[in-house]
């Protein structure tokens, strides 16, 4: 199966490259080959790789700077998958689609479902869900595979900040008001795959799934989790969001229900201690 990601150098990007093999061609875009401010751009790459399904694992995901730039958000987060979504409708194949756990309002503490409504509370949670909306409306074989809480040992994530900050200080003051389930890229990643493959066959799967990591927790225990396992020094403290101010509101009930993934596709939430003892292991965690 030949598959063309949109998204190079990005966590889930980077996991998907490294799923490149006999049984799936990755083709992976970067910003210089595939430019996401022009949608028509990324439907003539789509019929110029002509792949047998299309990932998009890029996004504009600096949620704070979205709030001053939104026309630019718009443009990455909700046309261009939008153009993606109508060129693979054109040409029968499999679209899958990274969203978010933005696309909620963040109230509550009962795990989302895919069919309750979108309430973003932010310009990135916004554009987001625009492109869900966009890629329902073309009819083609999709899926929007919402997950939050990504990390891995590539890029600017979680893990990385706590490892650099837990070995400068003794201790920090982490949120414990915003639970979510933290999510390995790598786990993203072959799950994209799996519904791909599974959409080959038709579109009567084609919807809107959530996958997240379990079990769910606040930052501050995630931090807690990630000095125990790497053998970090560093007390955390909990304080609430309101104690830590950011120009988008951040969700603080990101918990996401899972069970029609795992129902469609076979896929179950993965623990994302196990991820977590893998990223570190990359990351030559911990330090002899």
């Amino acid at each position: 199966m030949k598959i063309l990601v949109f998204g190079h150098s990005g966590q889930v990007a980077t996991e998907l490259r490294a799923l490149d093999g006999d049984d799936v061609q990755i083709t992976a875009l970067a910003r210089a080959h595939a430019d996401l401010t022009d949608p028509a751009a990324c439907a003539a790459a789509i019929n110029a790789h002509a792949p047998d399904a299309v990932i998009n694992a890029a996004a504009y995901t600096a949620v704070d700077k979205a709030e001053s730039d939104a026309e630019t958000a718009q443009l990455i987060n909700a046309e261009a998958p939008a153009a993606m979504a109508h060129a693979c409708a054109a040409r029968d194949i499999p679209f899958v689609s990274i969203s978010t756990d933005y696309v909620f309002s963040g109230a509550g503490d009962t795990p989302w479902t895919p069919a309750d409504p979108a309430d973003p509370q932010s310009v990135y949670g916004r554009t987001k869900r625009d492109g869900e909306v966009a890629i329902v409306k073309t009819g083609g074989r999709y899926a929007v595979l919402r997950t939050s809480w990504v990390v891995s040992a590539h890029g600017h994530n979680f893990v990385k900040t706590m490892l650099r900050l837990g070995a400068e200080r003794e201790a920090l003051t982490i949120v414990a008001d915003q639970i979510g389930g933290p999510t390995g890229a790598a786990e993203i990643a072959q799950a994209c795959v799996i519904i791909a493959k599974a959409l080959e066959s038709g579109s009567e799967k084609s919807g809107i799934y959530h996958f997240s990591g379990a079990p769910d927790t606040s930052w501050a225990d995630f931090a807690r989790a990630i000095f125990d396992a790497a053998e970090i020094a560093c007390d955390v403290a909990d304080i609430p969001s309101s104690d830590y101010p950011t120009p988008a509101k951040r969700p603080l009930n990101s918990r996401l229900d899972c069970t029609t993934t795992e129902a469609a596709f076979g896929i179950s939430r993965p623990d994302w201690r196990e991820s977590l003892t893998h990223i570190l292991t990359q990351l030559d965690f911990p330090k002899d």
